[in-house]
């Protein structure tokens, strides 16, 4: 069974950066796939923070526009989350999956960004 693994993750003061890392070990998921970041905060819904085609072609939502890119390696099957001018609004947990369209199955664990102010 595929399975989507977030890491990078952690606790970083308002301005800081963090580079966050999608893989599915053991399979060519992510090569061959458009694949998204995905955050849910507390008390809120899950949405969409930026996307990237197997072309590398980008989308990204407006309140992380010009803070964050989204990348690929296809020889290492990952896709990338650089944060860079992190605030305390975009603490939350940061998941992968498909994009646009994430399917159930390929929820992973997550991980914890955390901005402090």
């Amino acid at each position: 069974q595929v399975q989507m693994v977030e890491s990078g993750g952690g606790l970083v003061q308002a301005g800081g950066s963090l580079r966050l890392s999608c893989a599915a070990p053991g399979s060519i998921l992510i090569r061959i796939r458009a694949v998204g970041w995905y955050r849910q905060a507390p008390g809120k819904q899950r949405e969409l923070v930026a996307g990237i085609t197997v072309g590398g072609s980008t989308n990204y939502a407006d309140s992380v526009k010009g803070r964050f890119t989204i990348s690929r390696d296809n020889v290492k099957n990952t896709v990338y989350l650089q944060m860079n001018s992190l605030k305390p609004e975009d603490t939350a947990v940061y998941y992968c999956n498909l994009f646009p369209t994430p399917l159930d199955r390929y929820w992973g664990q997550g991980t914890q960004v955390t901005v402090s102010s």
